[in-house]
């Protein structure tokens, strides 16, 4: 498209001595992009380019090349825009991020929602035949665009879906190095994000964003993210920074001075509803949950005098948390301690060994990363009894609804009265599926049954509610009988 432009190039006084009439090309809008439309050209600036990447062709026969970026234009328009063989080879070198290119002869397909977090609901595909020309940097072109919402909002969205959020880092765990199933190296680090709707998410990140230095997030930043992939799991929801997306640890966009905001105005000490806390659906507790017997308290007591195996045997209670032990002796009782971040060798897990004050793990040699982690001793109460047991790093969490960095900010930051005052709101809170593991340990030489937490959940309330009106059923067949 073009339209005729008359610019007078000379004056005497007030009068036009000589004019010209100059072509400017209009460009199609990239939010206006459909497979209706045809003999478009677009103008936009590159907000990403992924790496190139090889793929077998569905023949079998040879390989194909592709790679994407993701282009915005003056009216705030994005799309996704593929390139394969022929045109990846000519253009995945002079594609960078930043620079702006006008684009033509490319065909228009509907967006794989599975890899693309682009809002658009067509994507762009260019092969040999695509017309690209590198021009002149458009300053009305901005260089990445948040559609900024609220992590209520995100709540109530439909499952998976892809949105940009803007938030205060409240906590973050190391970086975490392993190896996919795939054999590929990775790097990944887990963010909680919360902003001023009161709620909290969980947000992983990955690669060389994962790898910046820990005072990057340190202090409350604000931080804003696109292309934020959130899912249910395990009855939570849990975002992932996709690859194509843009971390922005000092965000310029109008929410980032709202949460800043929200938060030094009171929002640091308001009660926050946490997302991603987690029901149980899988992992290692549930398996434990699933393996173990049900029982109330007071026939767990008998049943975990009664085991003779080092093995143990589990049990699965329904029970309240109702104090956690704050001092023994009249001395306080740390809550959480430093253990080693550091990859075993051969192995995906982390050490998770105690360190000393200089950050030295005797099992690794070596000071490396650390973290804190939760130790506590709790005692949970039914109808029939209630009993103490220590309960560590993942159960304890779900049990007091605190995450182990959560704990240790707090205590720094509001000593210990503060973190007895955190730990005081999960007492009698919620109902809670704790899973018990009883097993023989010797004591000063002697046999004697040592009782622990392993899993905690809060009590899925229907597949509970089923169980007992399962069991007032047979009850009442068995009175009738």
């Amino acid at each position: 498209l073009f339209r005729s432009v008359l610019s007078c190039s000379a004056f005497v006084g007030d009068n036009c001595l000589c004019t010209m009439t100059v072509a400017e090309q209009i460009f199609f809008p990239i939010r206006e992009l459909s497979t209706y439309q045809k003999g478009w050209t677009i103008k936009g600036r590159v907000t990403n380019r992924a790496p190139l990447r090889t793929f077998k062709n569905r023949s079998g026969v040879g390989e194909g090349k592709v790679f994407h970026v993701e282009l915005l234009d003056v009216e705030g328009g994005e799309i996704r825009a593929s390139f394969f063989n022929d045109a990846a080879d000519a253009w995945h070198e002079k594609m960078e991020a930043g620079k702006c290119f006008t684009l033509s002869k490319g065909s228009v397909r509907i967006a794989n929602r599975q890899y693309n977090t682009c809002k658009h609901r067509y994507e762009l595909v260019f092969d040999k035949l695509a017309q690209v020309e590198e021009v002149q940097d458009d300053a009305k072109i901005e260089t990445v665009k948040f559609n900024v919402e609220d992590l209520r909002t995100v709540q109530q969205k439909t499952l998976p879906c892809s949105v940009d959020i803007c938030g205060i880092v409240t906590g973050f765990e190391p970086p975490h190095a392993f190896t996919s199933k795939d054999g590929k190296d990775l790097v990944k680090r887990v963010l909680t994000i919360a902003d001023d709707s009161a709620v909290s998410m969980q947000v992983t990140i990955w690669g060389d964003r994962a790898k910046k230095e820990d005072a990057s997030f340190e202090g409350h930043p604000v931080v804003a993210l696109k292309g934020v992939f959130v899912k249910e799991w395990q009855g939570g929801l849990s975002g992932s920074l996709s690859e194509s997306g843009h971390l922005d640890l000092q965000p310029k966009v109008p929410e980032a001075q709202k949460v800043k905001d929200w938060w030094t105005q009171g929002g640091q000490s308001q009660d926050l509803t946490f997302i991603s806390k987690t029901t149980g659906g899988g992992g290692v507790g549930s398996k434990l949950a699933a393996a173990a017997k049900t029982m109330d308290i007071a026939r767990v007591r008998q049943a975990a005098e009664q085991v003779s195996s080092e093995q143990g045997d589990l049990y699965n209670v329904f029970c309240r948390l109702s104090v956690v032990q704050t001092r023994k002796q009249g001395e306080p009782i740390p809550f959480t301690y430093m253990a080693c971040m550091e990859t075993k060798e051969n192995s995906n897990l982390s050490c998770n060994r105690r360190v000393d004050s200089n950050g030295f793990c005797a099992t690794c040699s070596r000071a490396g990363k650390v973290a804190p982690r939760m130790n506590l001793r709790c005692q949970f109460e039914d109808a029939t009894d209630g009993f103490w047991v220590t309960t560590f790093h993942e159960a304890a969490q779900r049990v007091v609804n605190l995450t182990a960095e959560q704990a240790y900010e707090i205590e720094k930051t509001k000593g210990r009265e503060g973190l007895e005052a955190a730990l005081k709101a999960a007492y009698f809170n919620e109902p809670l599926k704790v899973t018990l593991r009883a097993k023989l340990d010797n004591y000063n030489g002697e046999p004697r049954s040592n009782v622990t937490c392993v899993a905690a959940q809060p009590v899925p309330r229907g597949e509970h509610g089923r169980a007992m009106l399962a069991e007032i059923h047979q009850m009442i067949s068995m009175k009738c009988d």
